[in-house]
C-alpha cells in the first residue's frame, strides 16, 4: 500500500471583515532592499492610515525582518511560501515603491483567487511605478487578472478613489481608450508605405532576424520572456547563448586592442569621470574590460549570424566582470569602433548593431524590426530601450524621464560621443564597476513601441512621441531625482497621457527610434503594415497616425 509523507502546512493567514492583506516585494539583491526600506515603510505607513479612514485595516502577510534590515520578499522561495499560507480568497494588496523581482511572488498570484492590487508609489528616486508596470505585464503574460493603482502621494482625490472603488468591488479599471485596435485587414497595409512595411516584415519571416541572448532571464521580467513559439511565429528566433562563453571570449580580447578601443572613444570627445579606488570610482581597467565586451559581443554577432545582441546586464555578470553598459551603447551606434572579427575583417562597419538590454524580448521585438526597416529605407537606425522611469510637470506639460540603467546609443544624446560622460555604475548594484554612457537625449521626433505575449500571440502598442531638450536648471532637477549616472531623456507621447500610460501598458520598458519628422507618418505606417504582417497584434497608441 502506498503511504504519501508530505511537509505539513502553514497555518492559514486569512484576512477578517474589512481587512486587507499586504505583501511588498522587492529586489534580490539585499544593499538594494536595505536602501530603499525607509521610503517603503513610508508609504506603508499612508497607506494604512488611507485604509482606516475608508473602514479598513491592513495586515501585513509577513514580517519585518530586523536582521536583514527590511521587510520585503526577496527571492521566488519566500514569495512561494509566504503564499502558501495565505488564504487564496483573501484581498491582497501588493505594494510596490521599488524595482522588484517579479518572479517572486507572480507565480502565486496566478494560483491565487481572491482580488489582487498592485499599487505603486510614482517617484523618481525610488520608482515602484517602474516595478509595478512590470508585475503588470508578467501577470498579462500570465494571463492572472487584477488591478493597478498609482500615485504620488497616497493623499490624492484619483488614489482615494481608485482604492476605495477595489475594495468596494475587488477591481478597479481604468480607461484604455487610447489603445485602438488595428486589424489586419487595415487600409494601411494597401498604402504606398503600408506595402514598404510588408515587404519589410516577409524578408523577416523569410530569412528570419536571429536574436542571440546571453541567458534569457534577467531582473526577474517574466513578461520580457516570450514563448520560443511566439518568436518563431514572427521570424525572430532566438540564439541562446551563456554568459560564460561571453567571459571567456573577453579574455581572448588582447590589451593593445582594448587600448586602442577606448582611445579612440575619448579622442571623439566622450569625458570619462576616472578615479583610483575602483571599489567605489571608474577606472580605466574597467572600461577596458567593457572594451572587450564590445568586441566580444560583436565577435559572436558574426559567428552566429544575429541580427541582434543583449545581455543580461545585472545578474551574472555583475559578480564576474564591469558592467555591460558602455559596451551596450557603443554596439548600437552605427559610428563605432572599428571591431576587428576574428579572421581580421571588420564586424558591420557603419552599421548599428541593435543591443536589448536586460535581455528583454518584449524590446527586442521592435528593437530589430524598426532597425530593418529604417536601414532598409536608407534612414539611422539606432534604436534602444528606455525605463518609464518617471516623470513630472514643467511649464504646465507632462514630460516622461524615460531612462535605461546605464546606456543608450550615441546618436540618441545631444552632442553625441562628444555629448556623452561615462560615471561609474553604483556600487550597490555593481560591484566590479563599469562606465555608463550618460548625456542627454537630443531633441526630435520618434516612434516608440513595447511588445509583449498573451499566450503565445505577440502584442504591440505602436506610438509616436517628442524628445525635448528641457533648460538646464529643468533638466537638472530630474537626473538628481532619478539616477544621475544614467542617460536621460525628456518625451511627450502623442495623444497619451500619464495616467494613460500607467493604466494600459504592459512593460516596464518601451523601445524607441528617432525619425526625421517629414518622414515620420510615412514610416510609422510603414511600421504598423510590417508588424501585422509579421503576425503580431497591433494597437496604436494615442493621435500617432
Amino acid at each position: 500500500m502506498l503511504k504519501l509523507h508530505l511537509p505539513p502546512s502553514p497555518a492559514t493567514l486569512s484576512a477578517q471583515e474589512n481587512e486587507v492583506l499586504l505583501v511588498t516585494n522587492a529586489d534580490l539583491r539585499e544593499p538594494a532592499n536595505v536602501t530603499c526600506w525607509p521610503t517603503q515603510r513610508d508609504y506603508e505607513a499612508r497607506l494604512g492610515v488611507t485604509l482606516e479612514k475608508l473602514g479598513y485595516q491592513m495586515k501585513r502577510a509577513h514580517a519585518v525582518n530586523n536582521e536583514r534590515g527590511h521587510g520585503f520578499i526577496s527571492s521566488q522561495k519566500e514569495g512561494s511560501d509566504l503564499f502558501a499560507a495565505i488564504d487564496p480568497d483573501a484581498p491582497v494588496i501588493v505594494l510596490l515603491t521599488a524595482w522588484q523581482y517579479s518572479h517572486h511572488i507572480a507565480p502565486s498570484l496566478v494560483h491565487h483567487r481572491g482580488p489582487i492590487l498592485l499599487l505603486a508609489n510614482f517617484d523618481g528616486t525610488w520608482p515602484g511605478l517602474v516595478g509595478m508596470l512590470c508585475m503588470a505585464g508578467c501577470l498579462t503574460s500570465l494571463e492572472r487578472p487584477f488591478s493597478r493603482l498609482w500615485s504620488e502621494t497616497f493623499d490624492d482625490a484619483f488614489f482615494h478613489q481608485g482604492l476605495e472603488t477595489w475594495l468596494r468591488d475587488g477591481a478597479v479599471s481604468h480607461k484604455t481608450g487610447y489603445l485602438p485596435p488595428v486589424a489586419p485587414t487595415h487600409p494601411v497595409v494597401a498604402r504606398e508605405a503600408g506595402q514598404i512595411g510588408r515587404q519589410v516584415g516577409e524578408h523577416i519571416l523569410r530569412h528570419k532576424a536571429i536574436v542571440g541572448l546571453f541567458d534569457i532571464f534577467c531582473m526577474g521580467m517574466i513578461n520580457g520572456v516570450f514563448p520560443l513559439k511566439a518568436m518563431v511565429d514572427i521570424g525572430i528566433p532566438v540564439e541562446s547563448l551563456s554568459q560564460s562563453a561571453l567571459l571567456v571570449e573577453m579574455a581572448k580580447v588582447p590589451p593593445a586592442l582594448r587600448e586602442e578601443c577606448l582611445a579612440w572613444y575619448e579622442a571623439r570627445g566622450m569625458q570619462f569621470q576616472f578615479g583610483e579606488d575602483g571599489r567605489r570610482e571608474l577606472t580605466r581597467e574597467q572600461v577596458l574590460e567593457q572594451c572587450a565586451m564590445m568586441i566580444a559581443m560583436a565577435r559572436f554577432v558574426k559567428r552566429f549570424g544575429l541580427s541582434a545582441v543583449g545581455v543580461q546586464y545585472q545578474q551574472g555578470l555583475k559578480d564576474s566582470c564591469a558592467a555591460s553598459d558602455f559596451a551596450e551603447g557603443a554596439i548600437g551606434n552605427q559610428e563605432r569602433f572599428p571591431i576587428p572579427g576574428e579572421n581580421g575583417d571588420t564586424i558591420w562597419p557603419d552599421r548599428a548593431i541593435p543591443c536589448m538590454n536586460e535581455v528583454d524580448m518584449g524590446s527586442a521585438i521592435p528593437l530589430v524590426m524598426l532597425g530593418q526597416l529604417l536601414e532598409g529605407l536608407g534612414l539611422p537606425a539606432e534604436t534602444t530601450l528606455h525605463d518609464i522611469r518617471w516623470g513630472s510637470d514643467y511649464q504646465g506639460t507632462f514630460y516622461w524621464d524615460l531612462e535605461i540603467s546605464g546606456a543608450v546609443p550615441f546618436a540618441q544624446l545631444k552632442g553625441g560621443i562628444a555629448g556623452a560622460t561615462g560615471y561609474r555604475q553604483p556600487a550597490m548594484f555593481f560591484p566590479y564597476g563599469g562606465s555608463t554612457i550618460a548625456g542627454q537625449g537630443k531633441a526630435g521626433r520618434f516612434i516608440w513601441a513595447p511588445a509583449h505575449y498573451e499566450g503565445t500571440q505577440v502584442v504591440m502598442h505602436i506610438g509616436t512621441g517628442t524628445v525635448v531638450e528641457l533648460p538646464e536648471g529643468a533638466f537638472e532637477r530630474r537626473r538628481r531625482a532619478t539616477n544621475y549616472e544614467w542617460p536621460l531623456l525628456n518625451a511627450v507621447l502623442d495623444g497619451v497621457s500619464r495616467n494613460d500610460l500607467m493604466a494600459g501598458h504592459q512593460s516596464n520598458h518601451l523601445t524607441i527610434a528617432y525619425v526625421d519628422e517629414v518622414l515620420l507618418p510615412e514610416v510609422l505606417q510603414a511600421f504598423v503594415a510590417q508588424a501585422l504582417t509579421q503576425n503580431i497584434k497591433v494597437y496604436t497608441a494615442g493621435h500617432g497616425w
